[in-house]
């Protein structure tokens, strides 16, 4: 069981090495950057709040829900990365991250969870938005690795932890 850990932890670290060599330009370009930085927490109370000025139909339940999933979602890959404690890549890798993180460990990435915990939400509510909102999750993800901060697996796990949240989240409300 030790060696399978093992392995796919030596082609975690091999796939992030090539994904942050793949990735060049796009930090040259400051394009990773920003994309890192649409999946920062203010700009999805921005979101809900233009819904809710617009009186989109369905942006209250919208709202209800996501503040349900961010209540359940913050506290859990917080604890999750306080109890796993999975150094960053720059940390281990010889690659000098493009931003400072705001915290030491690395899995599951915040940034890749609530991306597609709100994507999930949008397109419960907004189906219409469906390839918009998963499009730009992915690319936050990405964009997580090109910066050097996250390891591939981080962004799965946050991407997986946060659309099963908005799966309950849905489920309950």
């Amino acid at each position: 069981m030790v060696h399978i850990f093992a392995r796919l932890r030596a082609l975690d670290e091999w796939t992030f090495d090539w994904m942050f060599r793949s990735t060049r330009g796009l930090r040259k370009s400051r394009l990773a950057f920003w994309l890192s930085r649409s999946g920062d927490g203010p700009y999805y109370a921005l979101f809900a709040l233009f819904a809710a000025i617009a009186a989109v139909e369905g942006s209250v339940l919208f709202i209800q829900r996501a503040l349900l999933a961010f209540a359940i979602e913050i506290p859990l890959f917080i604890g999750l990365k306080n109890l796993l404690r999975r150094d960053r890549p720059w940390l281990r890798r010889k690659v000098k991250p493009v931003i400072k993180p705001a915290d030491r460990f690395s899995f599951p990435s915040g940034h890749a969870t609530a991306a597609f915990l709100f994507a999930a939400l949008v397109i419960a509510s907004f189906p219409v938005w469906a390839p918009i909102f998963y499009g730009w999750a992915t690319l936050v993800a990405i964009s997580r690795v090109a910066l050097g901060v996250h390891y591939p697996s981080d962004v799965l796990a946050g991407a997986f932890l946060g659309t099963l949240i908005a799966g309950l989240t849905v489920a309950v409300l």
